[in-house]
């Protein structure tokens, strides 16, 4: 298929525009550029992209284009909550002008990067599927909430639009995002020897790795129309539901040396569910996530010392708010976040 990627220089894009590829696909990306300069090692293979600002799509972006693969987002808690208009702006109305544009230019398949994070309030030891109540807690998955319905409303027998909730990401990408659970976790102990929790430590979360979200992407960019059709799906594996403890203990596990510290000074936290995935592997069959949290561990620690994280970049290259407060005060991004 003719696929354009938004969002092809961000974490997650870095890692799926080559699986695409491999896949036989050609592939278009679209970004801002927000973050193309956060690199851990070498710069992957540049493809044939747009450089523009998800606002600022027109037709001609979507024109010739078989299926649509939307990564693109302000994708940080932190940062949706200290400017959640523009998270509304950008992942909720902008998302949605897209989806129209590319309904309207005849294209056919429209796969949503959605989140695990819908569930947030759950609670609770079920595991939560795609019929659950849906409780975001944060403008970031309120967000998704509603490009989601939005969505539904477009679907028609000529656009078929299908929401992929991902886990918590983790694993090692070119463009690498230090402010994700284990990312974070695996990189504080490798600078400082300490594992450390700001939570008690109880709360649930379901983690994936990025190659297996790009593997699930591919996926069903290939199923039969009728497998996924304005269908929510979990994108994730259940081996990988664990408790932020249990993520931290891999973490020690897997750095040499490290000491575990839970400290709990950031009080409690609501956002605590785990997940079932298997509606994905029944539509899908085949498909399963092939990456465990101490897999994901130990690939982290290895590309750490290879390509030698320092702290600054730990702290502000790697970290989404602490770069576009950077390039804010730099004045290489203006108050919307569009790239000067």
């Amino acid at each position: 298929m003719r696929v354009l990627l938004t969002g092809h220089t961000g974490y997650l894009g870095t890692v799926m525009a080559p699986v695409l590829a491999a896949a036989g696909h050609e592939v278009t990306g679209l970004d801002s550029g927000l973050f193309d300069d956060c690199l851990l090692g070498p710069a992957p293979a540049e493809l044939p992209a747009h450089r523009v600002d998800l606002r600022d799509v027109t037709a001609e972006h979507v024109s010739g284009v078989d299926a649509v693969i939307h990564l693109a987002a302000l994708s940080n808690d932190p940062l949706g909550s200290l400017a959640p208009e523009l998270t509304y702006d950008i992942n909720h109305h902008a998302s949605v002008r897209l989806a129209r544009l590319a309904k309207d230019a005849g294209v056919r398949r429209f796969l949503y990067a959605s989140t695990c994070s819908v569930y947030g309030a759950s609670g609770g030891e079920e595991l939560v599927g795609e019929d659950a109540p849906l409780r975001p807690v944060t403008p970031y998955a309120e967000s998704k909430v509603r490009v989601e319905d939005e969505l539904h409303a477009l679907a028609d027998d000529d656009f078929s639009p299908v929401y992929l909730r991902n886990a918590t990401a983790f694993g090692y990408s070119p463009r690498l995002r230090a402010d994700i659970v284990l990312n974070n976790l695996v990189a504080h102990a490798f600078l400082t020897g300490e594992v450390r929790v700001l939570s008690d430590g109880t709360p649930w979360r379901p983690l994936v790795h990025a190659r297996d979200i790009a593997a699930a992407f591919t996926a069903a960019l290939g199923a039969p129309k009728q497998a996924v059709h304005d269908t929510p799906f979990n994108i994730g594996t259940e081996r990988n539901n664990v408790t932020v403890a249990q993520i931290a203990g891999e973490v020690v596990e897997a750095v040499p040396g490290a000491r575990l510290a839970i400290t709990g000074e950031a009080g409690a936290d609501p956002r605590s569910y785990r997940v079932d995935f298997s509606r994905f592997r029944e539509a899908i069959p085949g498909f399963d996530c092939e990456w465990s949290v101490k897999d994901g561990a130990v690939e982290l620690i290895e590309a750490y010392q290879k390509h030698g994280l320092t702290q600054r970049d730990f702290e502000r290259r790697f970290t989404r708010l602490a770069r576009l407060r950077d390039r804010g005060e730099a004045g290489t991004v203006d108050e919307s976040l569009r790239p000067r």
